[in-house]
């Protein structure tokens, strides 16, 4: 059964060549974490124009894709190092799809997006760059909004509920990211799951543009 391997907060911290503080550098918390609609209670989000928000509530990673960064990277990457707030073990990265829930405990978290990369990133990793990198390596993990609140601590078992509709995986998301003239067929796919708003919104203008006179 998957499990839920680390719950992890981020302080406030200001990295090498930048001058305003981030959220970004977060550290696994031992004992119970309240999971409220915005996310991990405490958890420094400093950035709200790209993170956060009821849609980008939470930041969930595989355990499978962490053990292929360490294959690429030849050492491990602990808890946390990429941002996110849970990193779960018994679940493939690549089959994840948007509207997949997870069930940890009282807490349903529920896919909405994929992770797209930035500089705060490469920053974080010291490696300018990291953002093609971790693009090309197509390993996101997952956006979440909160269904059920509640409080989580590392070690407890974790349900997957696969969407029951139309799949479309995060993979697929993250492959789009700077394509300007997505498929038609793809974005009536995308609009028929529990995709994140903004996200949404954008999809549904594109179609009324090909569709008006």
């Amino acid at each position: 059964m998957p499990r839920l391997l680390s719950v992890n907060i981020g302080t406030p911290t200001v990295l090498s060549g930048s001058a305003s503080p981030t959220g970004i550098v977060k550290t696994p918390r031992s004992g119970p974490v309240l999971i409220d609609t915005l996310g991990v209670l405490g958890d420094a989000v400093l950035d709200r124009k790209h993170h956060g928000g009821p849609d980008q509530a939470v930041y969930v990673y595989l355990q499978s894709d962490y053990d292929l960064w360490t294959q690429d990277l030849g050492t491990p990457l602990a808890p946390g190092t990429l941002r996110q707030n849970m990193v779960i073990d018994g679940v493939a990265g690549e089959t994840l799809a948007i509207g997949d829930r997870f069930v940890i405990g009282p807490v349903t978290l529920e896919v909405t997006y994929h992770r797209t990369p930035c500089n705060t990133l490469a920053r974080r990793m010291g490696d300018p760059t990291w953002v093609k990198r971790f693009a090309k390596a197509m390993r996101p993990g997952a956006y979440t909004r909160v269904i059920t609140p509640g409080a989580v601590e590392a070690g407890m078992d974790v349900e997957l509920t696969r969407f029951a509709g139309e799949r479309v995986t995060v993979v697929e998301l993250m492959a789009l990211d700077g394509v300007r003239d997505i498929d038609t067929a793809f974005l009536e796919r995308a609009l028929k799951t529990p995709l994140r708003q903004r996200t949404r919104e954008k999809y549904l203008q594109t179609l009324v543009s090909r569709t008006t006179p």
